[in-house]
This record gives structure tokens, sequence and C-alpha cells, in this order.
């Protein structure tokens, strides 16, 4: 009998776990994946950074140093949360934005780039390099149909 009780115990138990990683799962499917979350920087060539972070800083305000300014700003959905979008001159002849052959490259925050990333090669979507991390987040670079490259970050929180 108790033998009995015990099997039928273990399938139950069985059966509620199984339940349980279904729910989950189906949970997962059914509640798309967030993707981008915000702006996290403009970045843009120009012929005399220095210049243009003066410019920028004496006519519009901007409190810019050698890598141009951060604004800050809090999560409209908890305003407990910060956040900052990067504005940055490069040089003209940067090879940061390669392979594009653009004059800018916007970074968008993202949430869980990993899973972005696995998503995004799905989806045939050129993917640049690796994930890289520091201190402050994780980073990745795609690029869009017209060769566009994009940065997707991660923030560190």
């Amino acid at each position: 009998m108790k033998k009995y009780a015990l099997t039928l115990t273990l399938i139950a138990a069985s059966f509620l776990a199984g339940y349980a990683v279904k729910t989950s799962v189906d949970k997962n499917e059914k509640e798309p994946m967030k993707k981008v979350t915000g702006i996290g920087g403009i970045f843009f060539k120009c012929k005399d950074p220095k210049a243009i972070n003066q410019w920028y800083n004496e006519h519009l305000g901007f409190d810019t140093s050698p890598y141009g300014t951060a604004f800050a700003w809090r999560d409209a959905e908890d305003s407990t949360k910060k956040g900052l979008t990067q504005w940055n001159p490069f040089p003209e002849d940067t090879k940061y934005f390669a392979p594009s052959a653009k004059d800018f490259m916007i970074n968008y925050r993202v949430e869980n780039l990993e899973a972005l990333v696995m998503q995004l090669k799905k989806e045939n979507v050129t993917i640049v390099d690796q994930v890289e991390t520091f201190d402050y987040g994780k980073f990745v670079h795609i690029l869009d149909p017209e060769g566009n490259k994009i940065q997707l970050w991660e923030p560190a929180e």
C-alpha cells in the first residue's frame, strides 16, 4: 500500500511539475520580448569635434567634454530609475562607424541583449561583432537594411 501511495504521489508531482513548466513556457511565448526601450546615444562625424563641442556649449548650453555630453532623464514608468542619453561628435575620419559609410550612428537602449541578439540572428539581421561587457553595460553592433550601423546597449543597472 505504501508503494502504491508513493507511486501515486510521484505521478501527481510529475504531472504538476510538467504543468508548471508548460504554463511558464506558454506565458513566455505569449509575452513579446521587449526590444528597444529608448535612445541611448547619438553619434556623428564632424570635421572638428573640439570646435563642435565648444559651439554646442556656447550656443546651446551643452555641458560638453571631449566625449560630448550626456543628458540625464528619469524613466516615465518608474521615476526612481535614471537614464542617460549620450551625444557625441567623432572625427570625420573615424573608423568606429565601419562597416557603415554613414556619418552617424544611433545607440538604442535594450533589455536582455543576449536574447535579442539570438532573435535578430534568427531574423537574418547582420550582427557586426560580438557582445562586449563593460562596467556600464553590454554592447553589440548591427546593420539595418541600408547599411546604417546601430549600437545596441543594455545598461548595467
